[in-house]
């Protein structure tokens, strides 16, 4: 692609291996519009109507002043270039199916069309694992995305695959581009996928297997085979089967591997009412216990609210007790797509999956597809990630660092979070050590909604809720799931309907380790959470099964930040 002017801005970063610091053309306000090409200039305008790119306290896609030159260096990449201290954010998903998964139908390049017209940044192609995947589907479908990398140089596509977790649900597994990409992810699904190797059921000897898979990605990036490679739990609530000693035991065997979870699922579209839609639950969290799931979960864990997970949605739940362990684990939301809601393609005739390891290219069918359940990425679920510069290292640096907020149908357009202390300050992910007693107060920056989004109206952000718990330190039990100091603290009134809003919070003197973490409502449906009004007085409520329209319940999320006293 020609960008029309010499600021040397070409990036093709489909090698995978560079160094990549500059901006794509659309994001660099450098760059007048003149000089931009007809889509460039389609991109920039799209994301200055969404309020992504511009002046602003804290615009999703543009440089936000994150203030921490004088964090923890737990907190700061090992990449990172002060820019002023400064982050890029970056909008992306990380869970795409196309038409080389057997529910899937799309080609890459649609989808990264599609996220790219949506205002992705990044994206992960995470096709099913399956014995046909690893087969021959890792092999195929990598030309494909290698083709898309060149033809839509301003976002970021990472290869991956949704990896059948022995004993558990699913979870995305991706690796930094490269020579290696499809070997190590070849060898990882033949050797380690539960569908491949019929470990599904919940065993102790399936679970190690789960673990010993982390460790095969913590080594090929340890042998340089490849750069980067990270796990993130898939949809953890949806079957009851990924127990909290899982979570733990995934987390705990690396780190700096597996890195958190879905905290709130794809398929949102699924919860639209009947004729009209699916008629089902957001994120198809419409399952009941089976014989391998964990016991102890409630029935409500079943079902999404306000269309996250109820690992995520409920205060004092399972989240809060590995944050309450100090334990970073970090939440992410994106599309699970597979077949769009309201499109009219369908799969290309004649195919052949089980030989081929794909569906052919899907054509026009007609009518609309009310029934499906999904939405293109970026065009409800977004993902923001906290980069030191547009490159796919970056990207993986700021998910690891925990430098993420994510929302639903555009909410808010921007977030800048920190706690300061003593001109000392971190943003999200960032552990703030002081001393005993210090003052610390959170200061919050929203952009507002200031354009329609897809569904043609504009949010509004009706509150924003402070979050704390105490940092009380391992558990006994790995199957805890509950912590019983972290509630609601404080929540704001947004009276405003544009432009931005700023919040402060005053966390005291601390004299002991706790952290924060936000969330912000339209205010359409809220109750009472599951501990009860001392402790979140105006949550999430439950979605109901088959009437759960997703652009009428929106939400936003916050990572945590932590202060350390010492």
């Amino acid at each position: 692609m020609s960008h029309g002017h010499d600021h040397g801005h070409h990036h093709h970063h489909h090698h995978g291996d560079e160094d990549l610091s500059s901006l794509p053309p659309a994001l660099d306000t450098s760059i007048p519009d003149e000089e931009l090409t007809p889509s460039q200039h389609s991109r920039r305008s799209m994301l200055r109507r969404a309020g992504l790119l511009g002046a602003g306290l804290a615009a999703g896609s543009v440089l936000s002043g994150a203030g921490e030159a004088a964090a923890s260096t737990a907190a700061m990449p090992a990449t990172h270039t002060s820019r002023s201290g400064r982050y890029l954010w970056l909008a992306g998903d990380h869970h795409i199916h196309t038409q080389h998964s057997s529910d899937g139908k799309y080609r890459v390049i649609d989808h990264v069309r599609q996220a790219n017209a949506h205002g992705l940044d990044w994206m992960v192609i995470t096709d099913h694992g399956s014995v046909t995947h690893a087969k021959i589907g890792v092999e195929k479908v990598n030309p494909d995305i290698v083709a898309a990398r060149d033809q839509i140089e301003d976002t970021l596509v990472f290869q991956g695959l949704e990896w059948n977790i022995p004993a558990a649900e699913h979870g995305t597994v991706f690796v930094h581009p490269g020579k290696n990409e499809v070997a190590v992810l070849k060898e990882f699904e033949n050797s380690f996928d539960g569908s491949v190797k019929g470990a599904t059921a919940g065993t102790a000897t399936n679970e190690a297997l789960a673990i010993a898979g982390i460790n095969f990605l913590a080594e090929q990036v340890q042998r340089r085979k490849v750069k980067d490679a990270l796990l993130l739990a898939n949809h953890p609530a949806r079957k009851g089967i990924d127990s909290p000693h899982e979570i733990r035991g995934w987390r705990d065997a690396q780190p700096s591997i597996a890195v958190g979870m879905e905290g709130a699922p794809g398929h949102q579209a699924a919860g639209i009412a009947a004729p009209n839609g699916p008629g089902s639950g957001r994120g198809y969290y419409d399952n009941s216990p089976s014989a391998d799931s964990f016991a102890a979960y409630p029935l409500e864990s079943y079902r999404t609210w306000g269309g996250f997970d109820w690992m995520t949605a409920t205060v004092g739940g399972l989240w809060d007790s590995l944050l309450a362990e100090g334990k970073p684990w970090w939440i992410t939301a994106n599309s699970d797509s597979h077949s769009v809601y309201a499109d009219n393609s369908v799969r290309g005739p004649n195919s052949d999956f089980a030989g081929n390891g794909r569906y052919n290219d899907p054509v026009y069918g007609g009518g609309l597809n009310l029934t499906d359940g999904d939405y293109w990425p970026g065009q409800y679920s977004r993902t923001h990630v906290g980069a030191a510069s547009f490159s796919y290292q970056a990207v993986m640096d700021g998910i690891r660092a925990g430098r993420v907020w994510v929302d639903h149908g555009g909410l808010i357009s921007g977030l800048n979070a920190q706690l300061r202390s003593d001109g000392r300050a971190v943003t999200l992910g960032g552990m703030l050590q002081v001393r005993r007693g210090s003052e610390v107060d959170l200061v919050v920056e929203i952009s507002l909604a200031n354009g329609p989004n897809w569904a043609q109206f504009v949010p509004t952000l009706a509150r924003v809720d402070v979050i704390q718990g105490d940092v009380t330190g391992p558990v006994s039990d790995k199957d805890t799931f509950t912590t019983p100091n972290t509630k609601v603290v404080k929540s704001f009134e947004v009276n405003k309907a544009t432009g931005a809003v700023r919040l402060t919070y005053s966390l005291g003197p601390v004299d002991k380790p706790v952290y924060v973490r936000l969330r912000g409502t339209d205010g359409n449906r809220t109750a009472v959470g599951l501990g009860g009004s001392s402790v979140d007085p105006a949550g999430p409520a439950m979605d109901v099964l088959g009437d759960a329209d997703p652009w009428k319940d929106l939400w936003f999320y916050s990572n945590p930040m932590w202060v350390l006293p010492a």
